[in-house]
């Protein structure tokens, strides 16, 4: 089932809609880089998009590091 998400953004309401058992997930991530309330500008988004392509990065680091103990043992 979808569940609808809304964020505003520059003062305009953008609705996600995603799946039910994601929607928990990602509503909790974007109250920690959002204001839900009231209005984001698009530095935030900006900030928000390089926090979370970092968190990756460093992700991806870890998963290649332990493949490659893995692969070694």
């Amino acid at each position: 089932m979808k569940t609808k998400i809304a964020l505003t953004l520059n003062a305009k309401r953008y609705d996600i809609d995603v799946e039910e058992d994601f929607a928990r997930f990602l509503t909790e991530q974007m109250r920690q880089d959002f204001e839900f309330n009231g209005n984001n500008d698009l530095k935030l988004l900006l900030q928000a998009y390089v926090r979370k392509n970092f968190a990756l990065y460093e992700q991806e680091k870890q998963t290649l590091a332990l493949i490659e103990r893995l692969q070694n043992s």
